[in-house]
């Protein structure tokens, strides 16, 4: 078995340990809520380095390659000199330079009907001191601070639930004092192994003061 996959896989069995029941322990981008609409929160993002990869196909299938991709690069598919800790004590073995598991994935579609999925990187890492990406596919893009307008939900996301809740999101945002102000976005908290009522998804909105 590759060394690279191997550790994919190992690193995988370790998170699923955790995922499973519910715990997560990946790291979050902070964030400020500056207002609540019923179960709705509006959120304040700062910069943020995001890895992410283009994938055409259908929403659920687009997520997995992307997945895939992603956790490639973050699990040693990279050019980096520095080994960093990762929750797994696998990752220690790694070759190249693993980065640490963060949440959420992130996944939207892009003018051209493609969808565009994301990892968000740690927070002490910059544009300079992140590995470069083997894949071609995987890109670093710097992520400017934003306002959204999220709600979470549970249980499986399928392309169905996430549009259902988008539509709550939107319903929700009419007569608030806040506007959407961008193209809706999904973001995904747990490996597809997580009990589904353990699950933590959200469906955001960028918005705006009206």
């Amino acid at each position: 078995m590759p060394a690279t996959l191997g550790l994919l896989l190992l690193s995988g069995m370790a998170l699923a340990a955790c995922s499973t029941v519910g715990v997560r322990q990946a790291e979050e981008p902070p964030f400020t809520v500056a207002a609540r609409i019923g179960a709705v929160e509006v959120r304040q993002y700062g910069q943020r380095i995001a890895a992410e990869t283009v994938v055409q196909g259908d929403e659920e299938a687009s997520r997995s390659t992307g997945f895939r991709r992603l956790a490639g690069y973050i699990f040693g598919a990279n050019h980096g000199g520095v080994k960093i800790a990762m929750t797994a004590p696998v990752a220690q073995e790694a070759a190249g330079a693993p980065i640490a598991m963060t949440a959420p994935v992130a996944q939207t579609r892009d003018a051209d009907g493609n969808w565009r999925i994301r990892f968000f990187m740690p927070a002490s890492y910059t544009m300079a001191t992140l590995p470069r990406p083997d894949d071609p596919a995987v890109s670093l893009v710097p992520v400017p601070p934003e306002t959204l307008a999220v709600l979470r939900f549970s249980g499986t996301p399928s392309a169905a639930s996430v549009a259902a809740r988008t539509g709550e999101l939107v319903a929700a945002l009419e007569g608030s004092a806040w506007r959407p102000a961008g193209a809706p976005l999904a973001w995904f908290y747990d490996p597809p192994w997580t009990l589904p009522p353990l699950r933590r998804n959200e469906v955001a909105i960028p918005v705006s003061p009206k």
